[in-house]
């Protein structure tokens, strides 16, 4: 069986939670349980306003018995971790960044698993990400780097795009409400613990089929940056979406974006501009569960 390609994620950080309330800490604060989190899985969360907007996604696992360790988009951790320390007030959770001590690769031909399940490798941990053969790989920041052939950051984002995955970046603060990154399919969100910032909005779109974007993929052969908007023919004055992820191979753009509903059943949809580049519709690679 080939090595797994890999590339070090130098755009990733860490944040660590220290003490005996960090997993409860946590669990108030996230989109996640993290009450209930073993050492053999990871979680997907996000970290929202109290209007249901994600202000952060990240990755938590347990570190120790009282440490869990989040690794997030470097662009937001420095917000996200100045917000969460307003809330710690008594609670006996020492948050910080801890980024210089460890590296974080993204890995492609990885073993296959179950997603957010969790291996341990000495002082490493690998998690399975959606996606054939995606993983994030955590280790001390001093260590070789894992076996394998280098991977470009090119690849590592159309593959990111294809997998109908996307990260909260700088440019979407606040963009999103879970669902519209399909942040509750790819297991971002439990339903079932206890209140956390923005929980009544976010449940309130999950349970009274209000939910009217989505995240979709999409192929073109322009690049495109997160943030950047999309227009549909046949409502041209008005953006119909926004770019969450996208990554270029070969003369080939992925694109994971959130858009309205209503714009995939009509016009076309193209980047930029109502005249801009055209974006052809590929499938998701997941399911989305029908609105009741």
């Amino acid at each position: 069986m080939p090595e797994p390609t890999q590339l070090r994620l130098s755009d990733w950080g860490v944040i660590r939670a220290q003490g005996a309330d960090a997993a409860s800490f946590l669990h108030s604060q996230l989109t996640q349980d993290f009450a209930l989190l073993d050492r053999d899985h990871a979680r997907l969360a996000g970290f929202c306003t109290a209007k249901g907007r994600l202000l952060a996604t990240m990755v938590g696992w347990r570190g120790g018995d009282e440490e869990i360790l989040l690794a997030l988009p470097a662009e937001t951790l420095a917000a996200t971790l100045k917000r969460l320390s307003m809330f710690v007030m008594r609670a006996k959770c020492k948050l910080s960044d801890a980024s210089a001590e460890f590296a974080v690769y993204g890995m492609l031909g990885a073993p296959a698993a179950e997603a957010w399940t969790l291996a341990h490798d000495g002082d490493a941990v690998q998690i399975a990400l959606p996606g054939s053969g995606r993983a994030l790989r955590v280790q001390p920041a001093d260590a070789p780097a894992p076996a394998g052939a280098a991977l470009t950051a090119d690849d590592w984002a159309f593959a990111e795009a294809e997998a109908g995955m996307a990260w909260v970046r700088g440019a979407t603060v606040e963009a999103f409400v879970p669902q519209m990154i399909n942040f509750e399919v790819l297991g971002g969100v439990n339903f079932k613990k206890g209140c956390y910032p923005g929980q009544e909005i976010v449940a309130r779109s999950q349970y009274r089929g209000t939910l009217k974007r989505r995240l979709q993929v999409f192929e073109t052969d322009t690049a495109a940056t997160v943030g950047q908007e999309i227009f549909n023919s046949a409502d041209p004055e008005q953006p119909a979406g926004v770019v969450a992820g996208s990554g270029s191979k070969g003369g080939r753009t992925a694109i994971a974006a959130e858009i309205k509903l209503a714009a995939l059943e009509g016009g076309s949809l193209h980047l930029g501009s109502a005249t801009g580049t055209t974006l052809q519709p590929r499938p998701l690679p997941y399911e989305i569960p029908p609105q009741d």
